[in-house]
Order: structure tokens, then C-alpha cells, then sequence
């Protein structure tokens, strides 16, 4: 790196050369301004002390008057030199003590986003100062943690795609190692099941490619006004033989007269289509599944209520997460790629929306919402 080695080096010198700038500046104007002015209000001084008549005394009193002058020019010429190298020292020993506090957290600050940019995101600096200081350090420390965040978010998103990708590798694997030993008959049962891991890895992939535009606002949206009725209508309607397969009663209670809302009718229908289809995988049969349309300040809520294993209050603010999983034995048996969910609050909140969940507790069922702005 060039320049001064230590951190604030350069800033030091500049505050410095700043403060003496406006030093010399100072004591410039203040010895101009005396050497012309004083002069003439001392002798103004002089000749109102004196009287109208003291400039007729003679010769003596004019020579006295001159030796007063000189005197007075002469001590206050001393004086000011005086005067200006106090103040000079103690502005200088000031701005010394000014810099110090200045640089002394800009030090931290510097030191800290080097560690930071070394990827160490656990560093922090004292947010002790005043001021805007105070308030930089807040926020870096605030930028400091978004980036650890998200390092451990990237941390656990690779081992959390490596834990998804390795379960149907392994079987893809061990299948076509039975077929080729002969240990493994071929046939429907033997292709079926390779098949269906192929589609369980394909459809990772594309639930992650879908997270990965949607996090990056890269979705394609063709918003505009839709009925929020025929949004539930459609949803209920695909995935009602599901439904029925599995002896979960399906209902939808929709109001009428609700107004349109903002949407793109697709896409709601897939963030529909994955709540119920979540509500129907952890809902055991003979349970029951709602999805209820209603009025809201502003905006019209979708609510998908369920009767399953509901969800404990610890797990209500992680199940957006990617590949969060309450039950990781459970869910993986239910099957799903652990990132419907992640892709559905995306989805709604470039709608402007809010998707959040709710529940009593385990065993309780759920209630999935969220809500779509009114068409104005």
C-alpha cells in the first residue's frame, strides 16, 4: 500500500496543516488590522485626553508625542508577537488533542474492515463516540453483522444443498453399481425408482435456480389487476385430487364482493399452490385444510389454515429459511427440496406483500397468510 503506513498518518498531517492554515490566517489579519487601526485610535485617545489647544505647546510636545508613539508601537508590536505564539501553541497542542479524537475511531474503523475484508465478519468496533462518528461506527457495525450473516447463511446453504444432493446420489449410485454386479434385477420397479431420484434432483435444481432469481428481483412479473376469488378457486381446483387421495378435506371460504388485487395471477397461483401443497404434507388424513380469502386495510389477505403438526414457537421464525426443516426426520419422509417456502416469501414481497406464519404449537395445526395489495 502507498502512503503513510499508519493508519490516519495522512489525515493527522492534514488536520494539523488545516489548523495552522487558519492560525497564520488569524494572527495575519489580527497584526494588519492592529498596525492600522490602533495607531490611529490611540492618537484620537491622546488628543481627547490633552484637550483642543495640546498641538500648539511647542516643539517639546510635539518630540514627546512622537516618543510616545514609537513606545506605544514598539510594546504592542512585542505584545502581539507574544500574543500570537501563545495562542499558536496552544491552538497547535488543540488540534493535536482535536486529531486524536478524530483518528482514534476512524483507526478502529480502518483496522476493522481490513479484518472484515480478510473474512473475518465477527469483527466489531466500540461505538462509543459522538456524533457523526458515533453514528458511522453504528452503522458499520451494522454492515459488519449483515455480512456475517450472510457468510453463515452461505456456509449453510452449501451444506445444506451437499446434504440434499448427496441422499439421491447415493441411491443413483448404489442402483447402477447393483445393476452392473447383477446384484440388482432390472426392471419396472428397479427404472421407476431411478427415475423418480433424477426428478428429485432436477426439481433441486430448478427450486434453486427459482430462489436464486427471485432473491435477485430477476423474476419476471406481469402484475395487474386479478380476481382474488379465481386465484383460490384455481388453486383449490389443481391440487383437490391430492386432496382426496390422501383423505384430507380441502374447503375455501371466500367473501363476496372482494376487490382485485395487484398480482401476477402465475405466480400467486404457485405461492397458493405450494402452501396448500405444504399444509397437505403435514396434515395426516382425516385432517383438514382451509384456505380463506378476506378483507384487509389496504390489501386482501390469503389465509391456508391446517389441522396437521403445527409448529413450535422456537421454529416460527426460521421457516422461511432455506432448507429449514422442523422435522428433519419427517420432512425428508414427506419429501419436499426445504426451499418452497423461502421461494414463496420472495415471490410475495416483490408483489409488495407479506407472507408470515402463525401457530398454537405442535400437534395444533398452522395458519399460513399473506396479503396482496388493493388495485387502485
Amino acid at each position: 500500500m502507498s502512503g503513510d503506513p499508519r493508519p490516519g498518518g495522512g489525515l493527522r498531517a492534514r488536520i494539523l496543516l488545516a489548523h495552522l492554515t487558519v492560525i497564520a490566517v488569524a494572527v495575519g489579519t489580527l497584526f494588519l488590522a492592529t498596525l492600522v487601526i490602533a495607531p490611529t485610535l490611540f492618537e484620537r485617545a491622546m488628543g481627547g485626553m490633552m484637550g483642543p489647544g495640546s498641538g500648539m505647546g511647542g516643539g517639546m510636545m510635539t518630540g514627546l508625542q512622537a516618543q510616545v508613539d514609537d513606545a506605544f508601537r514598539g510594546a504592542m508590536f512585542q505584545a502581539l508577537l507574544i500574543s500570537a505564539g501563545a495562542g499558536s501553541i496552544a491552538a497547535v497542542a488543540v488540534s493535536l488533542f482535536v486529531a486524536g479524537r478524530i483518528l482514534t475511531p476512524l483507526r478502529r474503523l480502518l483496522g476493522a474492515s481490513r479484518r472484515i475484508a480478510a473474512g473475518h465478519y465477527a469483527e466489531r468496533v466500540p461505538a462509543d463516540a459522538t456524533g457523526e462518528l458515533g453514528a458511522l461506527a453504528g452503522q458499520f457495525n451494522q454492515m459488519a453483522e449483515a455480512l456475517d450473516a450472510a457468510e453463515q447463511r452461505r456456509v449453510a446453504l452449501i451444506g445444506d444443498v451437499t446434504h440434499e444432493l448427496r441422499t439421491p446420489l447415493a441411491t443413483i449410485e448404489g442402483y447402477a453399481e447393483g445393476l452392473l454386479d447383477g446384484v440388482v434385477a432390472p426392471g419396472p420397479e428397479t427404472w421407476a425408482l431411478l427415475r423418480d431420484e433424477a426428478a428429485r434432483l432436477r426439481r433441486l435444481v430448478a427450486d434453486l435456480q427459482e430462489l436464486s432469481r427471485a432473491e435477485a428481483h430477476q423474476l419476471p412479473l406481469h402484475i395487474a389487476p386479478a380476481d382474488p376469488a379465481a386465484l383460490a378457486a384455481q388453486a383449490t381446483a389443481r391440487l383437490a385430487p391430492q386432496f382426496a387421495e390422501k383423505g384430507v378435506a380441502l374447503s375455501a371460504e371466500v367473501p363476496p364482493g372482494l376487490p382485485r388485487v395487484l398480482a401476477d395471477p402465475d405466480r400467486i397461483l404457485q405461492v397458493l399452490v405450494n402452501l396448500l401443497g405444504n399444509a397437505l404434507r403435514y396434515t395426516p388424513a382425516g385432517g383438514r385444510v382451509c384456505l380463506a380469502v378476506a378483507r384487509a386495510p389496504g390489501a386482501v389477505a390469503f389465509h391456508v389454515r391446517d389441522s396437521g403438526i403445527g409448529i413450535a414457537p422456537e421454529h416460527l421464525a426460521h421457516v422461511f429459511e432455506r432448507f429449514y426443516r422442523v422435522d428433519k426426520a419427517r420432512s425428508r419422509a414427506l419429501g419436499g427440496s426445504g426451499i418452497g417456502l423461502t421461494i414463496a416469501q420472495a415471490l410475495v414481497e416483490a408483489h409488495g406483500g407479506r407472507l408470515w406464519a402463525e401457530s398454537p404449537g405442535p400437534g395444533q395445526g398452522a395458519v399460513f397468510s399473506f396479503t396482496l395489495p388493493v388495485a387502485a
